[in-house]
């Protein structure tokens, strides 16, 4: 039996091939052999094409051509008006399918829907790629429309794995294959990157996603804005977004703390005690939410109120005081000349996860301690317990104090 992909979480995703066609073509089966395309109106100037099946696609038909513009490529095309009730009818069926392999199906729009199916490949005692042909096969029989399911552990990665093979395929982009599949790709391929994006990436010669995915985090936020940064991650398969259960909604995106000192600091012993205090309280909300975060930002603002952010991608989701404290003094020493005055800082947890989905990235030269890393977990869930019982001020871990700064433990 096939691994699971990248050894964590199994997400499907799962897209109905040319859904309101597959629909019109269910209920009228004469249908199947010609060009079809689903419009909103058939007045020529106005009406757009809405859906299109493979045969019409081949004639080269695409989804918001104008119908004249449609008829004028393809004059056997056959259209038809849309019937939203009954679209909405065969979704329900569909997601009552996926439903019988996972309890996390989170419906995207009417003919896409995300599975996590981790928990499922050890019951139905199979592989995520035969599972997921599985999937193909029920709602075929079922339904008899076709979907493609893309099977990855991210949702960005299952999304673009659904996109890449139609119709009816399963494709599977693991942490190991997923620079080979989808770097190669022109850059527009990639979720999120719209027109105006790729015109400005262009004109920094970055062509496809590989290229992008190469360069440096820093540059591509100062190319597209802050945006650029989480384009950069997503290329680079970081994406920790949960599938949510029925009636589940995304929750905070991120959890941050920020202090503007009594006066300048400069110096490593001086910025330490400050992170040390800020991610305390960090950590503190991140257990009181059950979320690890995957990101860690630190945002700087200088005497003469200039700002810098700079983020980090940590080596295991985490809601430790330490490792948040750590990683946030690394951005410091990396990015910040140690003489230079601080007025504030802010460290800013982010890509938030659900405790217990939470994975750790490997790494062959800095294996983990896990032993140490368990023994803090629990160290500080106790210290967030006691501090729910007995008040804020109850316990603390090291933190320094500092009246000059006007660094405080809580009260």
């Amino acid at each position: 039996m096939q691994s699971q992909p990248g050894g964590d979480r199994v997400i499907f995703h799962c897209d109905c091939n040319g859904f309101y066609a597959s629909v019109e073509i269910l209920d009228r089966p004469e249908l199947k052999n010609v060009p079809l395309a689903v419009a909103g109106s058939q007045d020529d100037r106005a009406g757009i094409v809405l859906a299109k099946n493979e045969l019409a696609k081949k004639c080269g038909i695409f989804t918001t051509q104008t119908v004249w513009q449609a008829k004028k490529m393809c004059p056997g095309l056959v259209f038809v008006p849309p019937r939203h009730q009954r679209y909405s009818e065969i979704s329900a069926r569909v997601n009552a399918v996926y439903e019988q392999f996972t309890d996390q199906v989170e419906p995207a729009s009417i003919d896409e829907s995300y599975l996590d199916v981790t928990g499922s490949l050890p019951y139905f005692k199979t592989d995520a790629a035969t599972l997921a042909d599985r999937v193909r096969q029920k709602i075929r029989e079922e339904i008899g429309i076709t979907v493609s399911v893309g099977v990855s552990y991210c949702k960005i990665f299952a999304k673009m794995g659904s996109d890449y093979k139609k119709p009816d395929a399963t494709t599977v982009i693991t942490r190991d294959n997923y620079r080979d599949i989808l770097w190669p790709l022109p850059i527009g391929r990639m979720l999120y990157a719209g027109k105006s994006t790729c015109d400005v990436l262009r004109k920094h010669h970055i062509l496809t996603i590989g290229d992008l995915a190469r360069q440096d985090a820093e540059r591509i936020e100062k190319v597209l804005g802050k945006s650029g940064r989480g384009l950069w991650l997503y290329c680079n398969g970081v994406d920790d977004a949960p599938v949510l259960r029925p009636g589940e909604t995304a929750g905070a995106k991120s959890v941050g703390n920020g202090m503007t000192f009594r006066r300048d600091i400069s110096g490593e012993v001086e910025i330490r005690k400050a992170l040390i205090a800020l991610s305390d309280q960090v950590a503190q909300r991140l257990r009181g939410m059950d979320r690890k975060c995957r990101t860690l930002q630190v945002q700087v603002k200088d005497g003469a109120l200039r700002v810098i952010s700079r983020q980090m991608t940590l080596p295991r989701s985490t809601w430790l005081q330490k490792e948040l404290a750590d990683a946030a003094m690394n951005i410091i020493l990396r990015n910040w000349d140690m003489r230079k005055p601080i007025r504030a800082l802010t460290v800013t947890a982010e890509h938030l996860v659900e405790a217990d989905e939470a994975f750790e990235q490997l790494s062959l030269l800095t294996p983990p301690n896990d032993a140490q890393h368990q023994k803090r977990e629990k160290l500080e869930s106790a210290v967030s317990l006691i501090r729910q019982r007995l008040g804020e001020g109850s316990v603390h871990m090291g933190m320094p104090e500092d009246e000059e700064l006007g660094i405080k433990r809580n009260e």
